[in-house]
């Protein structure tokens, strides 16, 4: 007898817990962490393919600041745009034939993530070759314990034609940077992603 209420005590608990395994459900998908805003942080040293013999690094403090640079008088932009960003970039140069060292610094203006991707642009503050005032893109790639990677605008041919045919450098646009072509070989980039707001 009490070997009887046993088994169909157990067979019982077995169905039930099947039936509650059946009907709860799935795990939901990673999300983004909508609490914070989208961000990147990290110094890197990368390899450059044109220039493999060059110390050049970028340190990057980007965060999201959504509808922060607004376009008075511009319908739909008057609070400006969900990828509105603060924050800065600087990078070195060090020549490995002269042995000089160039720096630049920018303040950041716009920043988009997705997944462990980012790009993002920033206007020049201070330079010793470029042009202050101009707009440089940056794409990153948080690789955790893979590696990270970095592209740049001026890296690999932002170039226009002129009305002549003549190439010209071309003006980036908020947010737009290559692909990370470049792999970070000292340091690293952590990119937390969040979705774009709507308002």
């Amino acid at each position: 007898m009490f070997r009887t209420r046993t088994a169909i005590a157990a067979t019982v608990a077995a169905l039930a817990l099947a039936t509650l395994t059946a009907a709860a459900p799935a795990p939901a998908p990673a999300r983004a962490d909508n609490h914070r805003p989208a961000s990147v942080h990290g110094t890197g040293r990368i390899s450059y393919a044109f220039a493999p013999d060059d110390e050049i690094r970028f340190t990057v403090d980007a965060q999201a600041a959504p509808f922060t640079h607004p376009f008075p008088g511009v319908p739909k932009l008057e609070h400006g745009l969900p990828t509105d960003a603060r924050g800065t970039v600087s990078w070195s140069h060090r020549d490995a034939t002269t042995g000089k060292v160039y720096r630049a610094e920018a303040a950041v203006d716009c920043l988009v993530t997705g997944g462990p991707v980012a790009t993002l642009t920033a206007v020049v503050t201070s330079s010793d070759v470029g042009t202050v005032g101009e707009r440089i893109g940056l794409s990153i790639y948080d690789g955790h314990d893979k590696g990270s990677r970095l592209g740049f605008s001026w890296g690999i041919g932002n170039l226009d034609v002129d009305a002549a045919g003549q190439p010209r450098q071309a003006v980036t646009g908020t947010c737009m940077a290559p692909a990370p072509f470049a792999p970070v070989v000292d340091g690293g980039y952590t990119v937390h992603h969040t979705e774009l707001p709507t308002h």
